[in-house]
C-alpha cells in the first residue's frame, strides 16, 4: 500500500513522500532510513499513486535519454549531468542538479527520486527501487520505456478513431444551429400573416422562430447558461464518477470499458513483475488503476493470494479475469514466468480493443451521418411544407 509521509530532512526541509510498505510502520521506518524526520503518515488511495509527472517534466523523454546515455557507457551521475546540462527548462534543471546532488550525498537514486513526487510517480520510483536490487537500470528504464509507449499507443487510437465522429456532430450541430437560429426566423416571418393552415409540426417549428426573433437575447443567455452548467458540472470529480458509473451500465459499452482497465492493470502488473517486485506489493500499487467496484475485489484477490491462493483463482473468483486470460494465468503459474504471461495478456486484450474499436467506428459513422441528414432534412421540409400545401392548391 501507498503512503503519503510528511517529513523534514536537514537541507532539504519539509517535504511530502510517497513510500509503499505493508503498514504504517514499516512505511515511517524506510523514511526513517533515509535520514528523514518523521511528522505524519497517512495511508493514500485510489488514483493519485498513479498521477502523471508534471507537464513541464517529460517523464518518459527523460527515461529515454537516462537509458540511451547508460548504454553508451556513461555512470549514472554523469548520465543526469550530461541532461541537467542540456535542459532549458530551469525547474526541471533544478531537479536534474538536485538529484545529482542526492547521489554525491550518498543516497540510491530511488530514495532521490522519491524527494520528488510531484515529477516522479510512485509507479517510477519502485520499478527504479527494484532494480536497484539487481543491477539492471537500463533494462528497468527500457520496460517503463516500453510500456507507457503502449499505453500511449492505445490511447491515441481510442482518440484518432473518436476525432471523425466528433468533427462529424460539431459540424451537424452547427448547420441544425444555423437553420433553428437564422432561416427558421426569417421563414416565420414569412408565413406569419398568412391565414393558411400550417401543419402541426411545421407550426411549432415556426413558432420557435417568432421566439428566437422577440426574445432571441433571452434564449441565448439560457443557452449559454446550460453550457456552462454541464462544462461546470464536468469538471465535478463527483459528477465524472456518477456519469462513468453510468456509461459501466450500458452493456455493451462496460465490457469494453472493463476490457480496457483491466488491459492497463495486466499491463502494469506484468512491468512491476518483471522489476522483481512481490505479486501482492505490485498487487497494492495497481489498485489506482481500476473504477471504485473493481478495486474492492482486487483487495480481496489480493487478500486470498496472502492467505496461499494461486492467482488465477484468485482473479477468477474476483472477476477480474476472462477465460483467455484465465487460461494464460495458468500457464504462467505452471511455467513460472507471471511477468510475461502477464504482458501477453495485455497485449491480447489491446488487440482486442483495437478489433472493436475499428469496428465500432465503422459502424458508428455511417449511422451518425444518416442521423444528421434525417434531423436537417426534416427542418427543412417542414419549413418548406406549407410552400408545397399552397402549390398544391394552386394546381
Amino acid at each position: 500500500m501507498q503512503f503519503e509521509i510528511k517529513a523534514l530532512r536537514s537541507g532539504v526541509g519539509v517535504c511530502v513522500l510517497s513510500i509503499a510498505a505493508a503498514n504504517e510502520s514499516d512505511a515511517a521506518n524506510l523514511a526513517k532510513n533515509q535520514g528523514y524526520a518523521v511528522l505524519s503518515v497517512k495511508g493514500s488511495t485510489g488514483l493519485p499513486s498513479f498521477k502523471k509527472s508534471s507537464n513541464w517534466f517529460p517523464l518518459v523523454l527523460f527515461s529515454q535519454e537516462l537509458l540511451a546515455l547508460l548504454d553508451a557507457g556513461l555512470s549514472l551521475v554523469e548520465a543526469l549531468e550530461a541532461l541537467a546540462e542540456k535542459e532549458r527548462h530551469s525547474e526541471a534543471r533544478k531537479v536534474f542538479d538536485a538529484i545529482v546532488a542526492r547521489l554525491y550525498e550518498g543516497q540510491n537514486l530511488s530514495a532521490a527520486l522519491q524527494d520528488f513526487p510531484a515529477v516522479f510517480p510512485p509507479l517510477f520510483v519502485a520499478t527504479i527501487r527494484a532494480s536497484e536490487k539487481t543491477g539492471g537500470l537500463s533494462e528497468a528504464l527500457g520496460r517503463f520505456v516500453a510500456y507507457q509507449s503502449q499505453l500511449d499507443f492505445v490511447r491515441k487510437k481510442i482518440v484518432s478513431a473518436s476525432i471523425y465522429p466528433v468533427l462529424l456532430m460539431a459540424v451537424g450541430g452547427l448547420v441544425v444551429l444555423f437553420l433553428m437560429a437564422y432561416v427558421v426566423p426569417k421563414f416565420s416571418v414569412i408565413y406569419e400573416g398568412s391565414s393558411a393552415s400550417l401543419p402541426w409540426l411545421s407550426q411549432l417549428l415556426l413558432q420557435w422562430g417568432v421566439l428566437l426573433k422577440t426574445h432571441g437575447q433571452l434564449v441565448l443567455l439560457l443557452v449559454a447558461g446550460a453550457l456552462a452548467a454541464a462544462v461546470y458540472g464536468l469538471t465535478r470529480p463527483s459528477l465524472r464518477e456518477f456519469l462513468l458509473l453510468k456509461l459501466w451500465d450500458i452493456p455493451a459499452l462496460g465490457e469494453r470499458m472493463h476490457v480496457y482497465q483491466l488491459a492497463r492493470f495486466y499491463r502494469t502488473l506484468a512491468m512491476l513483475l518483471k522489476g522483481g517486485i512481490p505479486v501482492v506489493s505490485a498487487l497494492d500499487m495497481v489498485s489506482g488503476l481500476l473504477q471504485p467496484a473493481l478495486r474492492g475485489r482486487l483487495k480481496l484477490a489480493s487478500l486470498a493470494i496472502r492467505e496461499g491462493q494461486t492467482i488465477s483463482r484468485a482473479m477468477e473468483v474476483q472477476e477480474l479475469t476472462t477465460p483467455v486470460a484465465l487460461r494464460m494465468l495458468r500457464v504462467g503459474e505452471r511455467t513460472g514466468n507471471m511477468g510475461e504471461m502477464m504482458e501477453r495478456i495485455a497485449a491480447f486484450y489491446d488487440e482486442e480493443m483495437a478489433r472493436w474499436v475499428e469496428w465500432f467506428t465503422k459502424m458508428f459513422e455511417p449511422i451518425l451521418m444518416a442521423l444528421i441528414g434525417l434531423v436537417i432534412g426534416v427542418i427543412v421540409i417542414l419549413m418548406y411544407m406549407p410552400v408545397f400545401d399552397l402549390a398544391g392548391s394552386i394546381q
